[in-house]
């Protein structure tokens, strides 16, 4: 159960329901903004800036979306784990590749530019002070600078928002194993997703 109460559909400010897709959006679809839909400001500038990360971004969405994924993963965010975008889909993104994730290094079927952005979407994730010179090394090879500015941008709006989103315990409207509660960690690479409008 939620540890904050959500906000109905209904309630919403009318501006902030269309942003999440009219009154057709999903209860997945409309994530954390559910809870921040209580300050309508506060929740449509959220939609606003993560709207504009998805617009002017250079990035693949397989990419986006694959950092996306294991950020969540790092995060233990149930809700941020059993989604899948359509358009990261349209993009290529396979559960095949889903499953890459649980062992970036090692897979045979993400690109040397993944797997950069990958790593450092880990230790963003994991030990941010770890992050050096050799980081950034890493991934100029595969990504221009703007590129890095995109990738740190995503990484910073997943983490931040998914820990977010975990603390909440957004997990009534999600698959059934989304819901465990018996202590382990959950894996996007494990368990079945939810495609959604995006």
């Amino acid at each position: 159960m939620a540890r904050i109460a959500t906000l109905p559909l209904s309630e919403w400010r009318p501006d902030l329901r269309e942003m999440v897709g009219g009154d057709s959006a999903t209860l997945v679809e409309q994530g954390p903004i559910r809870v921040l839909a209580h300050n309508p400001d506060l929740a449509a500038g959220v939609l606003t800036f993560g709207g504009l990360l998805y617009r002017s971004t250079s990035l693949s969405r397989r990419l986006v979306e694959l950092v996306r994924l294991r950020v969540a993963f790092h995060n233990q965010c149930r809700s941020c784990m059993a989604i899948r975008y359509q358009s990261a889909l349209d993009d290529g993104l396979s559960e095949g590749a889903v499953c890459s994730l649980e062992r970036p290094r090692e897979a045979d079927d993400l690109s040397p530019a993944e797997k950069a952005a990958l790593a450092y979407a880990d230790i963003s994730s994991t030990n941010h002070f770890a992050i050096d010179e050799a980081t950034f090394a890493a991934l100029r090879p595969h990504f221009s600078e703007r590129e890095i500015v995109e990738l740190g941008a995503f990484i910073a709006f997943f983490i931040g928002f998914g820990r977010l989103s975990a603390a909440w315990h957004l997990i009534d409207d999600l698959p059934e194993a989304y819901q465990r509660e018996d202590g382990m960690a959950i894996a996007p690479w494990r368990e079945e997703a939810l495609q959604v409008r995006g």
